[in-house]
């Protein structure tokens, strides 16, 4: 009795392992082929949200939307669908695309939920932070009071979430960190408002702050950033107040 080719078997292993890698490869480049022009165009629109330039509850008309990032129809209205799944906006049947004006309770809970994450990022900041690290804070804390001064909104927003990131950094707890970049833009998108009447005290408190992280002052950084975000919240309720009632 013949033997079978030992050969052939592995010649036809291969061949399917060929196959399937040479699908596996077809696949990723479908996939990823489109992707960055969805993803920048999704990035470019949550930008225009989170600083304000589409306000709560303005109306998206996807052709405006279009024109405005010379790209086609098509990749804004899937930014808008992702948008909308992730609460940035609101799609109303017969009417069309809005973005999302948060409630008081929405804004509470996240402010909320930013006090605890930040007190505890910074007491983990104060045991870690080097020299180099405290100048690297100072450096932050310069560019935000200059961009205070020149009035300029969208710096002050920028220089505010940088020294924030930089604290949560040195906390050295990548879970942690990983907790706050989710609230990240949200809390820059109700800072705006603020950033300009909320200011001074902010970076004075900013200044506080850096300083109990220079002595290594666990206690002392967690309590002044308990009381920093906590003035933060505060502050835009009353904001939010203030626009009602006009």
């Amino acid at each position: 009795m013949s033997q079978p080719d030992v050969p052939l078997i592995g010649a036809g292993t291969a061949t399917r392992r060929a196959k399937r890698e040479s699908l596996s490869s077809a696949a990723a480049r479908k996939v990823e082929r489109p992707a960055p022009l969805r993803q920048a165009v999704y990035e470019a629109l949550l930008d225009l949200i989170v600083n304000r330039t589409l306000k709560p509850g303005q109306h998206l008309v996807e052709i405006d939307l279009a024109e405005h990032l010379g790209v086609s129809r098509q990749p804004v209205r899937e930014a808008l669908q992702r948008l909308q799944t992730e609460g940035w906006v609101d799609l109303r049947p017969a009417q069309g695309a809005f973005v999302h004006t948060p409630t008081d309770e929405e804004a509470d809970q996240l402010l909320s939920v930013r006090n605890v994450l930040e007190t505890y990022s910074a007491r983990l900041a104060a045991e870690h932070a080097t020299p180099e690290d405290v100048e690297q804070l100072e450096e932050l804390q310069n560019e935000g009071v200059s961009a205070l001064k020149a009035k300029d909104v969208e710096r002050v927003v920028a220089a505010n979430a940088a020294l924030h990131a930089f604290i949560t950094r040195l906390s050295g707890n990548t879970v942690l960190a990983e907790m706050i970049a989710t609230v990240d833009r949200r809390v820059r998108w109700y800072y705006a408002p603020l950033a300009l009447t909320r200011g001074k005290d902010a970076w004075t408190e900013h200044a506080d702050l850096i300083a109990a992280i220079a002595k290594g002052d666990a206690e002392l950084a967690a309590t002044l950033m308990g009381r920093h975000t906590e003035r933060t919240r505060s502050a835009y309720h009353e904001h939010r107040e203030a626009s009602q009632s006009k």
